[in-house]
């Protein structure tokens, strides 16, 4: 059951925030790749539940869906920020992105996203290229109300990924963040989390007392507005 907050002249129920990271476990991102990754996730995780916190108007859920030369749910269903705990993934195998796209549609359907849901936050991770039919996946992903409405967010790790195709995912080259070595993973992967945990309606239609969600959800944009002015430097001391 949703929260119902408190305001002037009425009440505000929390409405559902799902967050979704899609995680490349390929044979390429064995070693430093995985393992940073792993720590950054789990290191976030307080800075997410704080986000969240600050985020009234929203309740944040999160699942975890890795892809290798398969792809698997590692959460099997949506879990609130403050119960969320991150298993350590392995990497081997291929690159099979469009089967992660697959299943990502397969859960951006109503049911089971609720029609009363934000639209949902997409964090996708790679070091590589697809090794399956990505496109076909991708369009199928990007038809859906809920897939096109989301925030995307792709963080591409190391010079040998594809960033044309982490954009086609994003919508925008802008929203493709480069990590080339540890510490760029790191403050990419927090950026991304928090950043995201913290997407808002617009404000233009809120103050026309319209809910901007449902306004929105009949329009060619996304609804939420993420924050791009604080993406955190990065050096030039490239590893991968």
């Amino acid at each position: 059951m949703a929260t119902v907050l408190k305001r002037p002249g009425g009440e505000l129920s929390q409405r559902p925030l799902h967050f979704f990271w899609i995680v490349d476990c390929s044979g390429s991102m064995h070693g430093d790749k995985i393992g940073t990754m792993n720590n950054a996730i789990q290191s976030t995780i307080p800075e997410m539940v704080a986000a969240a916190e600050s985020n009234p108007n929203a309740q944040l859920f999160i699942r975890t869906l890795r892809f290798e030369s398969t792809a698997q749910w590692i959460t099997e269903s949506a879990i609130p920020v403050e119960n969320f705990a991150w298993d350590d993934l392995s990497a081997n195998g291929g690159t099979s992105m469009g089967a992660a796209f697959d299943l990502l549609a397969s859960e951006l359907t109503i049911p089971p996203m609720s029609e009363r849901a934000l639209p949902p936050v997409l964090v996708l991770l790679s070091d590589g290229m697809p090794t399956d039919d990505y496109q076909t996946a991708l369009n199928k992903l990007l038809r859906l109300p809920w897939g096109r409405k989301s925030v995307r967010i792709a963080i591409s790790i190391g010079h040998d990924a594809d960033n044309s195709i982490l954009a086609e995912f994003t919508g925008s080259p802008e929203l493709v963040l480069q990590a080339n070595n540890p510490q760029a993973l790191v403050k990419m992967i927090k950026w991304a989390s928090t950043a995201a945990s913290q997407v808002s309606a617009p404000a233009s239609l809120a103050a026309k007392g319209v809910n901007p969600l449902d306004e929105a959800f009949n329009q060619p944009a996304a609804p939420l507005v993420l924050n791009m002015n604080n993406i955190p430097d990065i050096n030039d001391n490239d590893v991968w």
